[in-house]
């Protein structure tokens, strides 16, 4: 039985979209929602980065585009292409969300119902304490993620692939012909995610 909904496809198809329209939904319809997604961030019209954006509204960075070549060869820098990734930026503003989950969880009468994890890909698996966050919070009874993550290409990434593999996880594959249609399926089974939760307290 599903406890969790994560949606992949190519880059640019439209999951973060299709994961905000469903929080939307989910708030309008009173369910607790927290998290954070991923946003471009464009200057010029050209992309030069993404941020983490919490559904608060904090915003934090999480890549910017190298300028200049070899501009830094003594430190160990993150990369993800032409992307240098801000891990402890990354950091500060995703982990206190994990945690303050948690906490609720233990509490009396968790508020947040739908946790939303966008995105687990390769600028933020360098963040080993966003791995175990990842991994307690699946494992954990108190609240239903909704995610997404990359198609498989390349060499696998591990903590993708166990999401992708588990079998309380409903997979979404989105594209461009369904992505208008697929959002009443994400939300039907969410509800359906949340019932269950419901029954199981």
């Amino acid at each position: 039985m599903y406890k969790h909904v994560f949606l992949t496809g190519p880059p640019g198809v439209g999951k973060t979209t299709l994961v905000q329209k469903a929080c939307e939904a989910l708030v309008s319809s009173g369910v607790g929602v927290e998290g954070f997604y991923t946003a471009e961030v464009r200057e010029g019209g050209r992309r030069v980065g993404f941020d983490v954006v919490t559904l608060a509204g904090e915003r934090g960075d999480l890549s910017r585009i190298r300028e200049g070549a070899g501009a830094s060869h003594g430190g160990r820098e993150c990369m993800v292409g032409q992307y240098v990734v801000d891990v402890p930026s990354f950091e500060s503003l995703a982990l206190p969300l994990f945690r303050h989950v948690r906490l609720q969880a233990d509490g009396p009468g968790c508020r947040t119902k739908v946790f939303v994890i966008d995105e687990i890909g390769k600028m933020e698996l360098f963040s080993q304490p966003f791995i175990r966050a990842v991994r307690q919070t699946l494992d954990g009874s108190s609240c239903t993620v909704l995610g997404t993550i990359p198609v498989p290409k390349g060499k696998p990434l591990g903590v993708v692939e166990e999401v992708r593999s588990r079998r309380d996880v409903k997979v979404f594959t989105v594209s461009k012909e369904n992505r208008n249609a697929l959002l009443q399926d994400i939300l039907t089974t969410l509800q359906e995610c949340l019932k269950r939760g419901r029954q199981n307290q």
